[in-house]
């Protein structure tokens, strides 16, 4: 008997090209304050149009930090986060000392909307953060139509969403800041690392420079080297020349890594799209372009309960698989212990934490390995419904 193929849920795409970057920054002599970082956020910036503005930074979770001290986000205030999503997307709020409200999601894309959002705004709500979950984006326009009615800032979590995209404008420039990942296994890598993204220049200036430890000029801009003055606090969330050198190179194959994940997707989509007791996390809004971050599945019905024992089964054939997320943040210990669980109702996210399975589609899957995913998952799933 062969044995079971070893297929990740996830892999970094690195190329020689990629390796090449970044050897040439080591062999000069800037690792900071480059034109590396300056060329990744102007390139990056070009492929999400639109007039976007970028700060590069080292993570995602900086620039959700950066943004909520640059608007002035702090206790007394109340922002609403999804509770289904990853922690850091709430700690940049607790960092703040703001006050997160959870919301539920919509259970056909894991998402917030307008409507899941509106009951829960008070005199105290400052700020909404939404996540476009698993790459799906949320249904921007009347998320931001609710916000300006009670005149409250839209802070964009797209940490798996880079080419996610509602009437053609790419997510992160709905709101007032978009925030970006470029952790290892997203649609784009510089091993750790993120972007913050505005629409207005003097947002994304003043946000360079908290990033920064809050100098008035930057490298390049001092007359004479070491000369700069701090007219504001700032910390330092700078990403490395290393690192916006192999973002740059990355971004070279942003579309194809995107073409592969939509048609890896497809492909695995169309296999589980009518089994029973299984749905798919999608959106058919023709409006609404998907990432493709990896495809989730729901089990309901007789599989409700079974959904681990399905990933051991699965995983014991070589495929790796993931959970978003292991359950909603509000049921974390931290945010359960300090705000308990009175008023977090929230089942569908919680439904989703326990019933749901993430599948790979990521560029490094080979045809016959989405082939095999396909019929070996489609096989487990209709042996555990029948049994």
């Amino acid at each position: 008997m062969s044995a079971a193929p070893n297929i990740p849920f996830a892999r970094p795409w690195v190329t020689d090209d990629d390796r090449k970057a970044v050897l040439e920054v080591l062999d000069g002599h800037i690792l900071t304050h480059g034109p590396q970082g300056q060329a990744f956020e102007t390139e990056f910036a070009q492929f999400l149009g639109d007039g976007a503005f970028c700060v590069s930074v080292s993570s995602c979770m900086a620039a959700l930090h950066l943004a909520y001290l640059h608007f002035r986000i702090g206790p007394g205030d109340e922002v609403i986060v999804p509770a289904q999503t990853h922690v850091a997307t709430v700690h940049a709020v607790e960092w703040v000392g703001a006050t997160p409200v959870f919301v539920d999601c919509d259970p056909r894309t894991g998402n917030l909307t307008a409507e899941k959002i509106a009951p829960h705004i008070t005199a105290r709500t400052k700020a909404i953060s939404v996540v476009h979950f698993v790459g799906i984006p949320c249904q921007m326009p009347a998320i931001m139509a609710l916000a300006s009615r009670y005149g409250l800032l839209v802070i964009e979590d797209c940490a798996i969403a880079v080419g996610s995209r509602y009437q053609g404008r790419h997510v992160g420039l709905f709101g007032d800041a978009g925030c970006f990942s470029f952790y290892p296994v997203k649609h784009l890598t510089t091993g750790e690392g993120g972007m913050f993204v505005s629409r207005h220049r003097e947002v994304a200036e003043a946000v360079g420079r908290l990033r920064a430890f809050g100098v008035d000029r930057s490298y390049t801009e001092r007359s004479m080297p070491g000369m700069y003055d701090v007219p504001s606090l700032g910390l330092n969330y700078r990403m490395s020349e290393l690192q916006a050198a192999l973002g740059v190179a990355q971004l070279r194959r942003v579309h194809e890594n995107l073409d592969r994940r939509r048609t890896n997707f497809a492909r695995l989509k169309s296999a589980f799209v009518h089994m029973p007791h299984v749905s798919i996390l999608d959106s058919d809004d023709p409006c609404s372009t998907n990432s493709h971050y990896c495809l989730s599945l729901v089990l309901d019905g007789p599989l409700a309960k079974r959904r681990d024992e399905a990933v051991a089964k699965i995983n014991g054939a070589g495929i790796g698989t993931s959970v978003y997320y292991p359950k909603p943040v509000s049921q974390m210990i931290y945010y359960r212990n300090k705000y308990g669980e009175a008023g977090h109702a929230v089942p569908e996210a919680s439904r989703l934490s326990r019933q749901s399975m993430a599948l790979p589609v990521g560029p490094h899957l080979r045809e016959e390995d989405i082939g095999y995913i396909a019929k070996t998952v489609a096989t487990i799933i209709g042996g555990l419904t029948h049994e």
